[in-house]
């Protein structure tokens, strides 16, 4: 996120933590948790678990249950191209933090690989992740996280006074409902062919963003979205050839969690502003995703 939370300190997550917080560093990397370094020793991340609940009646306590299990996942792969919390989740009110050792190397950006090397590299590592046995994470379901909010956007439901996005948000739907309808027509007609004996543990963002290059080899970051689900969860970010990897790819999953990933994140960014916020920079940035995702769909 760009912008650390108003109603949280910094202060609060150190002593969570256990780790000085005359040293933590407000970093404005990725979109979608808030992190801090601590120094060269550990680095901090904090979610919303608000914006982590997958529809209007989850709860907060469901969303931590399946971000620790998430986070746990990681760590008992025990695999070394795997960054996982140095210590336990800790629940803040309605935020949850995790303490990570610092990694040093070279970082890179959301977005399509380019770089062959790198695409082996990681494909390789998801291969890893796929074979792994024993390890307890969440299921991946039927439900797009938030979907009943955008669903009820769509049908007009705006409450007018959560924040100055809310309007515009709903602006934003309904000029592009035809399009929205279409795209999630798409998605459950392919989604019928899912099978749920074919779940493997998933990382669910491995793009090129969640990988570091270190001195010790490369290093896959951000568990938090690890679910068990079919393999084409991850293999969609990767594109190009996957002829190499050694299961079984179907093109209509591919197909059916790239258009996924655009539901989530109008998904997301309508469930934001129904919700009260107050117009900064990640309010800004959300509005700006939506706005993108929206207008770039097929009419």
């Amino acid at each position: 996120m760009l912008s650390p939370p108003e109603d949280l300190s910094p202060d609060s997550v150190a002593v969570a933590l256990g780790v000085d917080a005359a040293e933590m560093i407000y970093r404005p990397v990725g979109f979608g948790s808030h992190h801090w370094s601590v120094g060269t020793r550990w680095f901090v991340t904090v979610d919303d678990l608000d914006a982590k609940r997958r529809t209007v009646g989850d709860s907060r306590d469901a969303a931590f249950d399946r971000l620790e299990q998430a986070l746990g996942a990681a760590r008992d792969l025990r695999a070394e191209f795997v960054v996982a919390p140095a210590g336990p989740l800790v629940r803040l009110g309605r935020y949850a933090a995790a303490r990570y050792p610092f990694v040093a190397g070279e970082s890179f950006s959301f977005g399509r690989y380019r770089d062959d090397e790198h695409r082996a590299v990681v494909l390789a590592m998801l291969v890893e992740v796929h074979a792994a046995a024993g390890v307890t994470a969440p299921r991946e379901d039927s439900a797009v996280p938030h979907r009943d909010v955008l669903e009820a956007t769509l049908g007009g439901a705006v409450v007018g006074s959560a924040g100055p996005f809310e309007q515009r948000a709903a602006a934003v739907v309904a000029d592009h409902a035809y399009a929205i309808r279409r795209l999630l027509d798409r998605h459950d007609t392919l989604a019928v062919g899912v099978d749920p004996e074919r779940a493997v543990l998933t990382h669910g963002e491995p793009h090129p963003g969640n990988t570091m290059r270190t001195p010790d080899g490369w290093r896959l970051i951000d568990w938090d979205t690890a679910m068990l689900a079919p393999p084409e969860r991850d293999l969609w970010m990767l594109g190009g050839d996957l002829t190499a990897y050694p299961g079984q790819v179907l093109p209509e999953l591919l197909e059916m969690y790239r258009l996924r990933w655009d539901i989530a994140d109008l998904a997301a960014g309508v469930d934001r502003f129904r919700r009260p916020h107050t117009g900064d920079a990640n309010d800004e940035e959300s509005f700006e995703i939506l706005r993108s995702i929206a207008g770039g769909l097929p009419t």
